[in-house]
């Protein structure tokens, strides 16, 4: 049977890209309608789209297998937007105020727009997270009411390459899939594997993936900072490949004998770890090639942690992705890091029902999707397919990306974690360059009546003084009239 609401998300990870459909529930719940794994690794690397066209090719072939699966069209999907070259930087924002003025929400959003234009060379603002406001010299988060001197805006710019960001809208454009909403993956991740309790007290989401691991940083329910540090798991399957094996062998042997950290003591050094029939490496070799990577990860995740936050962490460190299924990955962590509350995040906090074993194998490799899937509201369900891809009835094409949100939101209007597409974006710069066009023919038009204004009065002075002048000399043409007939009277 065909369904008839859904909701279609897609992650371009950098070794499988994921699309997943699944339906809302009234409890709340989240049921898994299909899923669709493929290969990525020859066109993303970490997470960086970098061959458009296959990129393209395979967005269209998950859209196609979800929908024999779904046997419905889909109109639209949710994207995720992550990968390398993703980077926080801290931006203050300063409005000096008359004495006794009171801070009004115009003011804050004139400081949230000045921030929101700050340009940075190749480098697109995806998202703005206000930090806190300071009013005089009190920290606020809600600065509106109070009176003030100075109103300073603190604000954490969340940037990515112009370049990835357009590759990325041009492939769902090649593959005639529209995009119902973009979110910063790392954000949506965050909402579906932290609590509250973790975000308010300060935490660390570390997602350890194939080619690159994030690290965000929340304190009192704010993202503190979020980088992409180009490390994964696959940096340790070619550090093993490098003891003369193919790259397949070398993730066999990881996942088979891999550990984050060994005890000393219990690496046996007259032990042979096979690579195939006729080849073996000796186990403490194989533990020092594997544990030293894990220390590189390790160290680059923990020197992103901003200072003022790394004794904060009452939250502690909450590891998930694929990597976090690696054998003593929390004793590494802690014995580097020094943090002793650390959880593994395997599955989402949603209710989540499927019969598809890659969701079900709660491993943390399918949170990020999951967490892209719970953030959509927007039904993304097209026509009825019948067996054969044929629609029943009259065909309804994809809703255009131009068209989703003919009303293009403001920086400002969106929810956080949510980017504006492509589309978006030029809707709201024709906008503006139509009001700004607007504005400079109101302000020409004022200038044009100010000029006729002037001529005017110009006009009326002349003529006022020309009257002036006729009259004087009528009074003196009279008055030497009178003094040459006097004498003729006498």
């Amino acid at each position: 049977m065909a369904a008839k609401e859904f909701i279609v998300a897609i992650e371009l990870g950098s070794s499988k890209m994921t699309g997943i459909a699944g339906k809302k529930n009234l409890d709340g719940s989240i049921s898994v309608l299909a899923v669709v794994k493929e290969d990525s690794s020859s066109f993303i690397r970490k997470g960086v789209i970098y061959n458009i066209d296959k990129t393209a090719q395979c967005i269209s072939n998950i859209v196609k297998k979800l929908t024999t699966q779904l046997k419905t069209s889909i109109s639209h999907v949710y994207v995720g937007v992550g990968g390398q070259s993703i980077r926080s930087l801290k931006n203050v924002i300063v409005k000096n105020l008359p004495a006794d003025t009171i801070v009004t929400q115009e003011m804050v959003n004139e400081l949230m727009d000045a921030n929101r234009n700050m340009t940075y060379q190749d480098q697109e603002i995806l998202d703005a997270a206000t930090q806190e406001y300071k009013v005089d010299n009190q920290y606020q988060m809600d600065p509106v009411g109070i009176q003030c001197t100075r109103l300073e805006g603190n604000f954490l710019n969340i940037l990515w390459r112009k370049m990835f960001y357009r590759n990325l809208n041009k492939c769902f454009d090649l593959a005639e899939v529209s995009i119902a909403e973009m979110y910063l993956a790392p954000l949506a991740l965050a909402d579906s594997v932290l609590t509250d309790a973790e975000k308010r007290s300060g935490c660390a989401l570390v997602d350890l993936g194939a080619d690159t691991t994030t690290v965000s940083v929340y304190y009192k329910n704010i993202l503190r900072h979020l980088a992409v540090i180009p490390l994964g798991s696959n940096n340790i399957t070619k550090d093993i490949a490098s003891l003369q094996m193919e790259e397949s062998n070398a993730e066999q042997m990881k996942l088979r004998y891999g550990s984050a950290w060994t005890d000393n003591s219990e690496i046996d050094n007259s032990l042979q770890l096979n690579i195939d029939q006729d080849r073996s490496v000796e186990s403490r070799k194989f533990v020092e090639i594997v544990e030293g990577r894990i220390e590189e990860i390790i160290e680059n995740v923990w020197y992103q942690v901003p200072s003022d936050y790394a004794d904060r962490l009452l939250g502690g460190l909450i590891l998930t992705g694929g990597g976090s299924n690696m054998k003593n990955i929390e004793t590494a962590f802690r014995n580097h890091t020094h943090i002793d509350k650390i959880r593994i995040a395997k599955f989402v906090q949603q209710c989540i029902s499927a019969k598809d074993p890659l969701i079900n194998a709660r491993n943390g490799m399918m949170n990020t999707v999951l967490g892209l899937l719970a953030k959509g509201d927007m039904n993304c369900a097209g026509a009825e397919v019948d067996s054969n891809g044929d629609l029943f009835g009259e065909q309804k094409p994809a809703t255009p990306n131009n068209e989703l949100h003919r009303e293009p939101r403001k920086p400002n209007e969106l929810s956080p974690g949510v980017v504006q597409t492509e589309a978006e974006k030029q809707k709201a710069e024709e906008e503006r360059r139509k009001q700004e066009e607007a504005e400079e023919a109101a302000r020409q038009a004022e200038i044009e009546a100010e000029e006729r204004r002037r001529q005017e009065e110009e006009e009326e002075r002349k003529r006022r003084e020309n009257s002036g002048l006729k009259k004087t000399g009528k009074k003196l043409k009279n008055f030497l009239k009178s003094l040459i007939s006097e004498p003729e009277d006498e």
